[in-house]
């Protein structure tokens, strides 16, 4: 009980001097669940804007998630450099000819979908995010119930429930990889696009 008493009165002495955040991570360890938000001034347009974002560490999967929305943002304008960041974050298995078709299937005249996940979207105003870009990442209980292995939740604001990043730990760096892209299923369209509205 006194070694109890002691971790807390540390941790109380740590999140005075560095705030809550050092909080949110420890309520994140113990209840095997939380929620990150990431601000970037721009989108990335080249490997090199995206590997030069701190985040790029890939140390934090939560960041990687982050980072996969936003190299899908770039689908639209150039699937080439989309491709490119997105094997980046692949790692030790870049994008294969399937995964590829995947994204173009997904994707092709469907180019809001990525940045739908971004704050200050909706379908009434054809997914224009708010700036800087805001996105935000969960997990629940179950998100890293397989050891080197992480399931992070997205919300679209064109639909109802989050959808999924499912990611990989490499063992000998403890960087997070992108694995699975679960989260290009569609939503409900932009005003531009609906006939009825």
């Amino acid at each position: 009980m006194k070694r109890f008493f002691a971790i807390l009165g540390v941790l109380s002495i740590c999140v005075m001097f560095s705030g809550c955040d050092i909080l949110n991570k420890v309520m994140d360890l113990t209840s095997g669940s939380g929620t990150r938000t990431f601000t970037f001034q721009s989108l990335p347009k080249t490997l090199d804007d995206i590997t030069s974002l701190k985040e790029a560490n890939l140390q934090d999967p939560y960041a990687v998630a982050a980072l996969t929305l936003l190299a899908l943002t770039r689908y639209g304008d150039n699937p080439e450099d989309c491709f490119e960041m997105l094997n980046f974050l692949k790692g030790p298995e870049p994008l294969s000819s399937s995964e590829r078709s995947f994204i173009r299937e997904r994707l092709q005249g469907k180019e809001y979908k990525p940045i739908s996940y971004f704050k200050g979207t909706s379908p009434q105003n054809n997914y224009t995010p708010s700036k800087p870009y805001t996105v935000t990442i969960s997990t629940n209980t179950y998100s890293f119930q397989n050891d080197g292995w992480a399931v992070m939740h997205v919300t679209s604001s064109g639909a109802d429930n989050p959808r999924q990043i499912k990611l990989r730990q490499k063992k000998s760096t403890g960087q997070w990889f992108l694995n699975d892209i679960q989260c290009l299923s569609d939503i409900r369209i932009p005003v531009s696009e609906d006939k009825w509205y």
